[in-house]
């Protein structure tokens, strides 16, 4: 295997003046930067990246730590982290926790080997995320990380603006499809969407469920299997993912959308937008999110010292209406 001081012996150039053009250090003269980059190319020379991590203490790499990757959320989390952290010439390395905080803790103490210039961890759902100490720069993201700046909306006026857009329609009769109440972000969610309810005078009939489609379409089938004026007009949901689900039981039970119910998500997935109908929902910044997360962990940019929320704005398609 070719190594640094194969560059240098063929280029006749010391191992010191090889690193420092690998380092793109300015005090190289253009003539023997040239050299030396031809000759790279000619042994196809590749550095070993955390072998120069572990001699300046970091690698041009990224940790992301994410619950699921299954789960569109985070499948969006990470294309644009990835996309984000190459266009500033970084790799980024992902480890998936299956929402169980004893693989969490596992895959940050492997990374954390790696000597990461930084790491975004999205915790697990029920806020059980074991302790760690290191200097690496760390932010969480969407969920709290004791211990470390939060980079998410604001998830409780996000739902409040759900619930102000079913208001606004004018329906009265409203179900909550909730995610579960053992989760922090569902918590948020759910008491958002209830205090905007209740200062408007309506009450809202709540289940509750997980983050996920068959949680949508069971407990949908639960809300509609009724008769007209006993079941809901409108139905909010704490996922979008529970909005498409409860789109497949009310599709199931010959009721369309939005003329016999209205349905409204959280997030904006990809999916949101290709659904029949197209799913009104609140919209998370994603590629915000994502550059916020990246600038804080690298250094670059208004770096957060504190937590950030980030807004969360109405995305209005065709499966809400007037009741």
């Amino acid at each position: 295997m070719v190594n640094i001081k194969d560059v240098a012996a063929r280029a006749n150039v010391s191992v010191g003046t090889v690193s420092r053009v690998l380092a793109k250090n300015e005090t190289v003269g253009k003539e023997l930067r040239e050299l030396v980059e031809a000759t790279i190319r000619e042994l196809n020379f590749r550095p070993n990246g955390v072998a120069r991590g572990l001699r300046r203490s970091r690698t041009d790499m990224i940790g992301l730590v994410i619950p699921d990757i299954t789960n569109p959320f985070f499948a969006e989390l990470a294309k644009h982290v990835e996309a984000i952290a190459s266009r500033s010439g970084l790799s980024v390395l992902l480890s998936i926790t299956n929402d169980d905080p004893k693989i969490e803790l596992a895959q940050i103490e492997s990374l954390l080997k790696s000597y990461p210039t930084g790491l975004i961890v999205v915790p697990t759902q029920f806020g059980a995320s074991k302790g760690w100490t290191s200097e690496v720069a760390t932010v969480a993201v969407d969920r709290r990380f004791t211990g470390f700046p939060l980079i998410s909306v604001d998830h409780y006026k996000g739902a409040g603006l759900a619930a102000q857009h079913l208001l606004e329609l004018g329906h009265t009769r409203i179900a909550y499809i909730a995610g579960s109440a053992d989760a922090p972000v569902s918590r948020e969610r759910r008491s958002g969407f209830l205090d905007a309810l209740i200062s408007a005078g309506v009450e809202a009939e709540i289940v509750e469920g997980h983050f996920d489609y068959v949680s949508g379409e069971t407990l949908g089938r639960l809300l509609l299997d009724r008769p007209a004026h006993q079941r809901p007009t409108a139905i909010a949901t704490a996922s979008d993912q529970q909005a498409i689900g409860l789109l497949r039981a009310a599709s199931d039970l010959d009721l369309k959308v939005p003329d016999d119910v209205s349905i409204i998500g959280f997030d904006d997935i990809p999916l949101a937008n290709l659904v029949t109908p197209r799913l009104t929902t609140i919209r998370q910044p994603m590629e915000q999110i994502a550059a916020r997360a990246v600038a804080a962990v690298i250094g670059t940019g208004n770096t957060p010292l504190q937590d950030e929320y980030l807004e969360a704005t109405l995305v209005v398609r065709g499966s809400t209406s007037s009741p």
